[in-house]
């Protein structure tokens, strides 16, 4: 009887079997391993555990979860060699404390026929392909991000990672701002199950963008989206890692995405006139603006440069005139003053009208933005001078900064964070607790949750001929400096522009 027809003949045996046990051999020594299949409704799990022992000793059992800690699996002749990315503990030689994270190894388990070696490694294979992971992926490298680690993390930590767990995938590397959203707008979508981003943040904005911008929006914006971190915020693996308290790093966020779990994310749609921008991370004017942008001159000094560059903004401190108007989210309507004036979004036309009965209206190709309704009594507003205006999606703005640690990927809000008259001396201890979030509880924080915002930016307190910055997702989109070359792109400065948020609108792989 030849191998295939023995093979056949071991799965009549033991396909109604989700548990068997089998002698196998582990680096030259026989042991009993197990192979295990859940069999609860809708759990598609499933493990192979083994005895471990050395010169004769009991070590107790190991296992292998084919969700959590295996890649791919592989057999030949009598060899099933598992590749696993499983999570183990060491020893911080830094702090002394036993932490977790995930290494790889293979494991390679010897049948004692080619049959039962062939039975194994197709039902460990077909219970991995149960759980939906991704097939094809087009990922993207940002090779200017950061410190240019873009094309080196790619080779070193994600595409070994992909190729043992048997993924194909397409990379291009962009070649200069607003590439990727080129790239997506034009990309045939059918032949992928994602596409994964290896860069900051800015990328990953530019890809949403871009997949909105198409005719076929509504199905493009469904396709996953995998964050890989290569840049120098890179605020939103922070956050998906963080969610799960994962490790962060390219290769824990590499395996996220090769798990295919996934989650909704928010989309923010920025309206002025007939332009719209679409946010999923942040917006900030004020003092955090100038910080992330005017430091782009110490760019080579890495995420240092925000750190250094902070402390000179805060000795010269500015602050800017200007007015935020805002639906508070339940919870919230204590916050501000109530406002007679009405911001309506309906239908296929986008109207922002103030209390004079001005408004503007733009017909656009693509997504036009979020559809809701809000009558004048749900809106209340915030007057400046501020400090600083900060609008987040995600709790994370950098690895290093919890900007705003009660925002939700999908809670159709955005969170806003506030600081209006701040001694520097408070100043400087707000940069040092917003590492944990705790600056939030800081009587010179405003932090409250928003279904729409309107902001009306003015100019500097002392100087009326001089603007702040308005940076959203780590980008430029206004500037009130007359003495600096504009953008035809950019948003005018102190003309107001809404924000509205699109609940779950696009998808993104995660941890869990």
């Amino acid at each position: 009887m030849d191998m295939e027809a023995q093979s056949e003949k071991v799965t009549r045996q033991t396909t109604s079997l989700q548990t068997q046990t089998e002698t196998v051999s582990i680096n030259g020594s026989l042991t009993k391993a197990s192979l295990s299949l859940s069999t609860e409704s809708g759990d598609r799990g499933g493990e192979l555990r083994w005895h471990v022992s050395n010169a004769g000793k009991s070590k107790g059992e190991r296992s292998l979860d084919f969700d959590r800690d295996v890649l791919g699996v592989e057999v030949k002749d009598k060899r099933i060699k598992l590749k696993a990315f499983e999570v183990v503990q060491k020893e911080s030689w830094f702090s002394g404390k036993v932490e977790k994270q995930r290494v790889r190894k293979d494991y390679v388990f010897e049948m004692e026929t080619e049959a039962m070696a062939t039975l194994w490694g197709r039902m460990i294979s077909d219970r991995i392909q149960l759980l939906g992971r991704p097939k094809d992926l087009f990922v993207i490298v940002n090779p200017f991000g950061g410190k240019k680690c873009g094309p080196k993390i790619f080779e070193k930590e994600v595409k070994p990672l992909l190729e043992a767990a048997g993924i194909h995938f397409k990379m291009q590397e962009t070649r200069y701002r607003m590439h990727a959203r080129e790239i997506v707008y034009s990309l045939d979508l059918s032949k992928y199950d994602g596409i994964v981003c290896i860069s900051g943040d800015g990328v990953v904005v530019e890809v949403v963008n871009g997949l909105l911008k198409r005719e076929d929006w509504k199905k493009a914006i469904t396709m996953p989206l995998g964050i890989i971190p290569g840049g120098t915020g890179n605020g939103m693996a922070k956050s998906l890692l963080h969610s799960v308290g994962d490790e962060y790093s390219a290769s824990n966020a590499t395996f996220a995405i090769i798990r295919g779990c996934k989650c909704p994310l928010d989309v923010a749609s920025i309206v002025q006139g007939d332009k719209i921008l679409f946010s999923v991370l942040l917006l900030t004017w004020g003092l955090v603006a100038d910080i992330d942008i005017e430091s782009e001159k110490y760019r080579w000094m890495g995420s240092a440069r925000l750190e250094i560059y902070s402390l000179l903004r805060i000795f010269g401190l500015r602050k800017y005139n200007g007015k935020i108007q805002f639906v508070p989210a339940p919870g919230y309507e204590e916050f501000g003053d109530p406002i007679e004036e009405l911001v309506r979004l309906k239908g296929e036309t986008i109207v922002l009208q103030d209390a004079s009965g001005n408004g503007g209206e733009s017909e656009m190709n693509g997504y036009k933005g979020a559809s809701t309704e809000f009558g004048a009594s749900k809106w209340r507003f915030i007057n400046g001078p501020f400090v600083t205006v900060w609008i987040h999606n995600v709790p994370w703005a950098s690895k290093d900064v919890m900007a705003a640690p009660r925002a939700k990927f999908s809670d159709g809000c955005l969170d806003l964070v506030i600081v209006k008259d701040c001694p520097k001396t408070v100043l400087l201890s707000l940069l040092l607790s917003v590492r944990d979030g705790s600056h939030v509880n800081s009587q010179s924080v405003t932090y409250l949750k928003v279904k729409a915002l309107k902001l009306d930016p003015g100019r500097r307190v002392g100087d009326p001929t001089m603007g702040g910055i308005i940076d959203m997702d780590g980008e430029v989109i206004a500037r009130g400096d007359d003495a600096i070359h504009h953008d035809p792109n950019w948003m005018d400065y102190g003309t107001p522009f809404l924000m509205e948020v699109d609940e779950g609108l696009a998808t993104l792989f995660c941890p869990n």
